[in-house]
């Protein structure tokens, strides 16, 4: 059983990486760089797939020869066919707000499996989100009653859409490991020290807070930023000058999310609905949170202030 739940986040990242093949087999129809668009596509199902075993120089090189790539324009989207509007509808009226049921299906699951255990110990995060999806598509293809070339043609579709921008959590999450093996939290907190003096406590909770919010920005990952910015600031600024080490680690952290609603580098929040959508306007979705990110961003400050000393 401890064997199966090592090899489980591997199976799923190989179901990734063959949703990544089949966009790479469709964009060989495409009319504009086929042959570019078919090699990302592929070279990213095959660093899914067998990403344990590759070397770690040769998928760095494949990275690099997919930023290439995209840099000269060899990714793009494929031609598809248009639904007819009358089957939109139909299918609509048919299906009406269950269609919701298998979004809400992925959260909910994932939750339930935070809380299984094997052999003690707790699922990996790729496997609880993996088990999650797969249920998900169950109900859907249960609901919707979708033809198999449908849902390979619309998978494909929809990739495409979202183009290199779907390796942006992927990218930055290995940068901010990166960052954290190298010591950016220290340098940060030489700097900070240097110019703000510890003792302070309404100053490290400011310089907390809007840091994580900045530095998520930066890194378009929460989860990145926090371990970089509680050991650069947190700490020594807010957490050694008597915080509470569970509610200034908490809400450090949703200070974070904070961030994530006002960069374009959470691609996955904040870029690819956009592309889906197919709004004018990129930054649609960022705009329309930014009231609310500041709003957030106070509420934080005061809850920090109030609850951790």
């Amino acid at each position: 059983m401890s064997q199966l739940l090592q090899w489980a986040p591997e199976i799923f990242y190989s179901l990734c990486g063959l949703v990544s093949i089949n966009a790479a087999v469709r964009a060989l129809k495409n009319s504009k760089a086929k042959y570019g668009t078919f090699l990302f596509w592929l070279i990213l199902g095959i660093i899914f797939i067998f990403g344990k075993i590759i070397p770690y120089m040769m998928t760095g090189v494949l990275l690099i020869f997919m930023g290439l790539l995209t840099v000269t324009n060899q990714v793009r989207m494929g031609e598809f066919e248009e639904i007819d509007e009358v089957k939109k509808k139909e299918a609509s009226e048919r299906v009406k707000s269950k269609i919701f049921i298998p979004a809400a299906l992925i959260g909910v699951m994932a939750l339930v499996m935070s809380f299984v255990r094997i052999d003690g110990k707790p699922l990996d995060g790729a496997t609880m989100i993996g088990v999650a999806c797969l249920v998900s598509l169950i109900s859907a293809f249960i609901i919707c009653k979708p033809k198999v070339k449908e849902t390979r043609e619309d998978t494909a579709r929809l990739l495409m859409q979202v183009g290199a921008a779907c390796l942006l959590p992927q990218l930055l999450g290995a940068l901010g490991a990166v960052f954290t093996k190298a010591g950016v939290g220290e340098v940060i907190a030489s700097i900070i020290s240097s110019i703000f003096p510890t003792g302070n406590i309404v100053i490290g909770v400011l310089l907390y807070c809007l840091g994580m919010v900045v530095f998520t920005m930066i890194m378009g990952n929460g989860f990145a930023a926090f371990s970089v910015i509680t050991v650069g600031i947190g700490v020594p600024f807010v957490i050694m000058q008597g915080g509470d080490p569970v509610v200034v680690a908490t809400l450090g952290m949703t200070s974070g999310f904070c961030g994530t609603l006002l960069t374009p580098m959470a691609a996955n929040f904040n870029i690819v609905p956009c592309a889906v959508l197919e709004t004018k306007d990129k930054w649609t979705v960022i705009k329309a949170q930014i009231p609310m990110a500041v709003v957030l961003i106070v509420i934080h400050v005061v809850l920090m202030l109030t609850l951790a000393f």
